[in-house]
C-alpha cells in the first residue's frame, strides 16, 4: 500500500502538476484547492501527509493547519508556501517541514521522502 499525500493549493497549476508527480513515484495523491475540502478529507479519510499551503481562497495562516492536525492527530505535514516569512511564526514548528514554493519540485519531492520516512 503506497503512502496517501493530501496536497492544499489554491493555485490549480501547481496543485496538478504536484499530484502527477507525486503519482509518478508511486503515491496515492488527493489535490483540493481550499481549507474546507482540506478539512472534509481528512475527516473522510486518513492520510500520510499534507502539504499545505498557507494561503487559500478560503482561509490564510495557520488556522487551517491546527483544524486538520487537529482533526487528524499523527499527520505529517509540509508546508509549501510562497511567503517564508511565515516561517518567523511559532506555529509553523507544528509542522515537519517548511519550504518557499518553486517551480522546480525536487526539494518538495525530497522532503516528502525524508518526512515519511522519519517517525
Amino acid at each position: 500500500m503506497s503512502d496517501k499525500i493530501l496536497i492544499v493549493d489554491g493555485e490549480e497549476q501547481l496543485r496538478s502538476r504536484c499530484k502527477v508527480e507525486l503519482q509518478a513515484l508511486g503515491y496515492d495523491v488527493i489535490a483540493v484547492g481550499d481549507a474546507k475540502g482540506a478539512l472534509q478529507t481528512v475527516e473522510q479519510e486518513p492520510v500520510d501527509l499534507v502539504v499545505l499551503d498557507l494561503v487559500l481562497p478560503d482561509e490564510a495562516g495557520f488556522e487551517h493547519l491546527q483544524k486538520l492536525v487537529s482533526a487528524q492527530r499523527n499527520v505529517k505535514v509540509v508546508i509549501n508556501t510562497a511567503y517564508p516569512s511565515y516561517k518567523a511564526d511559532f506555529n509553523s514548528w507544528i509542522a515537519d517541514a517548511f519550504l518557499t514554493k518553486s517551480t522546480d519540485l525536487t526539494e518538495l519531492k525530497d522532503t516528502i521522502g525524508s518526512v515519511l520516512r522519519s517517525n
